[in-house]
């Protein structure tokens, strides 16, 4: 028997659901690859047996609650979407937070949510202490450059102009994921942080591309750059 690769990927859905089955029947609350192809199986099925398109997903939403699954589980499954066949074709079903709230009237003081921040009561110094530089920045391109959190700044795009040989080394002191726009034309004052760690760069520009601290890396990157156009005329 031949089978296509959606018909593979149908089975493995109905097994891992099986799977499901067995526990929860045997009290087990279910993980979460077991609580999304149970529900991914249901759906499917109740797509074959041709029930309305909101039948279905509304279905979806009431197979599961926080009662049949492991603590955190609820909070990593916001959302699943899958392709179900229906009499008139393939649709896109979205399921929004479909496992509902259980019996539970409160949380346990050990649940635990999947990427929870839990920060003390008092405020936390990001980069406290570390040795800041600040440089002065000039888009001179026609459009934003936004330069991001952890960025070797140094490297940044060819069209800023500050003082690259003060930024080897150091990286935007701004909390992770963050970062910073510069529009044309307009001067713009950063204050920057010494890159941690092993202090190792490679990719981005290519300027660096390894240790910050060898002797005679900077003094190299900086004749790169002078080449590569990043430090003006």
């Amino acid at each position: 028997m031949n089978l296509t690769p959606t018909e593979m990927d149908r089975l493995t859905i109905f097994t891992a659901a099986e799977l499901a089955r067995r526990y929860r029947a045997a009290g087990i609350r279910l993980s979460r690859p077991e609580a999304v192809a149970l529900i991914c199986d249901e759906v499917l099925t109740a797509a074959r047996r041709d029930l309305p398109y909101d039948d279905v997903r509304d279905l979806a939403g009431r197979l599961l609650t926080t009662n049949d699954v492991m603590a955190g589980v609820a909070e990593m499954i916001p959302l699943i979407c899958l392709e179900a066949g229906f009499a008139e074709g393939t649709k896109l079903i979205a399921i929004f937070d479909p496992i509902r709230p259980g019996e539970e009237t409160a949380l346990a003081a050990d649940h635990v949510v999947p990427g929870e921040i839990i920060a003390p009561d008092e405020d936390i110094e990001l980069l406290g202490g570390a040795d800041a530089v600040e440089v002065d920045v000039l888009n001179t391109g026609d459009r934003d450059i936004q330069v991001r959190s952890h960025a070797h700044f140094f490297e940044a795009n060819r069209a800023l102009r500050f003082d690259r040989a003060a930024a080897w080394g150091h990286k935007l002191d701004v909390p992770a994921g963050g970062g910073v726009r510069f529009e044309p034309g307009i001067a713009k004052s950063v204050r920057l942080v010494p890159i941690q760690g092993l202090r190792v760069v490679v990719g981005q520009a290519g300027l660096a591309n390894g240790p910050l601290d060898a002797a005679g890396a900077r003094d190299a990157a900086l004749a790169l750059a002078r080449t590569r156009g990043y430090l003006g005329a």
